[in-house]
């Protein structure tokens, strides 16, 4: 296995997530956004400077993660916004030799409402091909999507869009209910992310490290954010799971425990928190993955 993460949680600027990243001891980072935005979404000479520096550090980016189809998208948006995202996004994995790009099934409708599923398949299946046919895989998150709404969606995805894969969120779980064990009176539990996990482990080719606790009743957000294996991932679990199983891809944490994801509207996050909490974080993965044996690859 390998280590990376979402440095944009440390900071804004590339030069200071690329400190972070080599305080922790690493050499990858998952890309997600720089200076406050999506890579995907930069112009195309501030793109160009992102890869430059990203060569001249020696930056490994093993994962891409896009806004495509993700929870703040309805099924009923204009797909051409997809297109034109999944158009921007492909030289610029192929400029970074990133063969890997995390996409969602779009945002959840209320529990009973129609949830446009044949679009939802349609739309990934296009999504999926055309990543494909420039020899790039894409990977479907277990977050506030369709198929995150149990592991059974996610395995009907699976087969509805074929070839697609899966990157694995061990916190996301915790805070979404599973819609496949409807309860006598008429509620369901949250979902179990070690039971998530053993379902649709052939799939998952990438894996997000994250913990938190139950939300408050009535709430659908975690209670709290913690270090990995503080809260009710099982990260521990899942973890040793991944090791028995003889997994071999990334490990990518993806805190959430600093101000950037709670501050008010408005509000500037204190980005020395920020970076403070991602290089605990970090060090944190490190002495886990050491306790429960597991081997890091350079």
């Amino acid at each position: 296995m390998y280590l990376t993460g979402f440095a944009d949680e440390a900071a804004r600027d590339l030069e200071t997530q690329i400190q972070a990243t080599r305080e922790i001891g690493w050499r990858r980072i998952s890309a997600r956004g720089v200076n406050g935005a999506n890579l995907h979404e930069l112009s195309q000479d501030e793109f160009d400077r992102v890869a430059d520096q990203i060569d001249e550090a020696g930056i490994i980016i093993p994962e891409f993660g896009s806004l495509i189809g993700n929870w703040g998208k309805k099924i009923t948006s204009n797909f051409d916004v997809t297109l034109a995202e999944i158009e921007r996004a492909i030289p610029r994995m192929h400029r970074l030799n990133t063969k890997m790009i995390r996409v969602m099934s779009y945002a959840q409708e209320p529990w009973g409402e129609d949830q446009n599923e044949e679009e939802r398949f349609r739309r990934l299946r296009e999504i999926h091909a055309r990543f494909a046919d420039e020899g790039l895989q894409a990977i479907h998150e277990n977050c506030m999507n369709w198929g995150g709404f149990s592991p059974e969606h996610t395995l009907r995805l699976i087969q509805e869009v074929p070839g697609i894969k899966l990157v694995f969120d061990t916190a996301n779980p915790v805070f979404q209910l599973d819609r496949s064990k409807p309860l006598a009176d008429g509620s369901f539990p949250w979902q179990d992310p070690l039971e998530f996990y053993q379902k649709v482990k052939e799939h998952i080719v990438h894996v997000h490290i994250k913990d938190c606790t139950n939300p408050p009743q009535g709430e659908s957000e975690p209670a709290t954010y913690t270090l990995p294996g503080q809260g009710q991932g099982k990260v521990r679990d899942i973890l040793t799971a991944l090791k028995n199983d003889g997994y071999s891809g990334g490990l990518a944490i993806e805190p959430h425990v600093a101000t950037v994801f709670h501050a008010v509207d408005g509000q500037e996050p204190d980005w020395q928190q920020c970076y403070d909490s991602y290089v605990e974080y970090g060090h944190a993965t490190n002495e886990l993955v050491a306790e429960l044996g597991i081997e890091i690859s350079e």
